[in-house]
C-alpha cells in the first residue's frame, strides 16, 4: 500500500462536465483579468489624446486583437453565468448530478448566445473591422 498513489493519475481519471466547467472558470477569471489590461490601454490612450487613441484604435481593430476582444467577452459572459450558478450552489440548490449537468450546459449555452449577440450588435453598429 506504501507505494500506491494517493489520488488518480490522469492517464485513468475520466474528466467530466464539471471538472471541465471549474478549469475553464478558473482560465477566463485570468483572460479577464489580462483582457482588462485591454480595456486600460484604450482607456488611457483616449486620455492621452487624440493620436494616441488613433494608435489604440489601429492597435485593437486589427483583426488578432478583434479575436482576442471576442474571447474576452465569453470569457466575461462565461465567468459570470457560471458565477450566478456557483451563487445558487451557495444556496442548497443544483448539487444533485442531473441538475449540475442540465445548468452546466445553460452555462455554456448561454455564454455563447450572449457572446454572439453582443457580437452581432458591435458589428451592426460599425465598432468591428
Amino acid at each position: 500500500m506504501a507505494g500506491n498513489p494517493l489520488s488518480p493519475h490522469l492517464q485513468i481519471y475520466r474528466p467530466q462536465l464539471t471538472s471541465g466547467l471549474s478549469i475553464l472558470h478558473r482560465i477566463t477569471g485570468v483572460a479577464l483579468a489580462v483582457g482588462t489590461l485591454m480595456l486600460l490601454y484604450w482607456l488611457v490612450a483616449a486620455a492621452q489624446g487624440s493620436d494616441a487613441y488613433a494608435g489604440a484604435q489601429r492597435c485593437l481593430g486589427s483583426l488578432p486583437m478583434q479575436l482576442l476582444l471576442v474571447g474576452w467577452t465569453f470569457a466575461f459572459y462565461y465567468h459570470l453565468c457560471n458565477g450566478v450558478r456557483h451563487l445558487l450552489w451557495d444556496t442548497g440548490w443544483g448539487f444533485d448530478l442531473a441538475t449540475a449537468y442540465k445548468t452546466g450546459y445553460a452555462v455554456i449555452g448561454g455564454s455563447v448566445t450572449l457572446t454572439v449577440l453582443t457580437w452581432i450588435c458591435v458589428v451592426a453598429q460599425g465598432g468591428a473591422a
